[in-house]
């Protein structure tokens, strides 16, 4: 539901990768941002009535996305998708955050658009370890972006484990994303993707920032 920059951008994104999309806005000229080479339905209508759901194929949706400018009618929408129609995946955007925290406990995925563009800037302003990129719900892991610390370049990737008492998921390196392996060793321009328990963070950065042990 809503086709503007983020709807359009999402249905063009699930079409590339074969699903088949249907977009609801009550707005027809909207479905000008999907361009001539969409091939999903375009119902125009309320996004949170039942009929427009309907007409749109909900029964036969895996997931919804309620992406709208209005919070209340993304919150109405994805209810509706969720406790009418039995749809599993539901996901919101809400621009308040008090709201979305709201609705993530009732079970609907929400994207608070102002929290998450203020934490996303966030990162980048302050140092390095300050902000991790994600925190779990209950506040014990973290993961965080690490740019490969000149200290560290040339030696193995077990070894900043261990000494950090954490785990790389993955190291981006060179465009691309790269799971580390026994033998893998870090090297310059790597961007390592930690993860750590929230009580540990301030230990590993230290040893981060100190360098290995021989």
């Amino acid at each position: 539901m809503g086709c503007g920059r983020v709807g359009s951008t999402l249905a063009r994104d699930l079409e590339v990768r074969n699903h088949t999309v249907a977009v609801i806005d009550s707005h027809p000229d909207a479905f000008r941002r999907l361009g001539p080479d969409f091939n999903g339905d375009k119902i125009t209508g309320v996004g949170f009535d039942q009929e427009m759901l309907t007409k749109a194929g909900i029964q036969r949706a895996d997931a919804f996305a309620a992406v709208s400018s209005g919070d209340n009618s993304n919150i109405i929408a994805a209810r509706v998708a969720r406790e009418t129609f039995g749809i599993d995946q539901v996901v919101a955007r809400i621009y308040d955050p008090g709201r979305a925290e709201v609705y993530q406990r009732l079970g609907i995925t929400t994207v608070a658009t102002v929290k998450w563009t203020s934490d996303q800037i966030l990162r980048r302003l302050l140092p390095v370890g300050a902000e991790p990129d994600f925190r779990d719900p209950s506040g014990t892991v973290r993961v965080d972006q690490v740019p490969a610390p000149d200290i560290w370049v040339g030696h193995r990737t077990i070894d900043l484990q261990e000494q950090t008492r954490s785990r790389i998921a993955w190291i981006d390196r060179l465009g691309e994303g790269t799971l580390p392996t026994q033998e893998s060793v870090i090297q310059e321009g790597d961007l390592l993707h930690l993860v750590m328990r929230e009580e540990n963070a301030a230990h590993a950065y230290s040893v981060i920032e100190k360098g290995p042990e021989d």
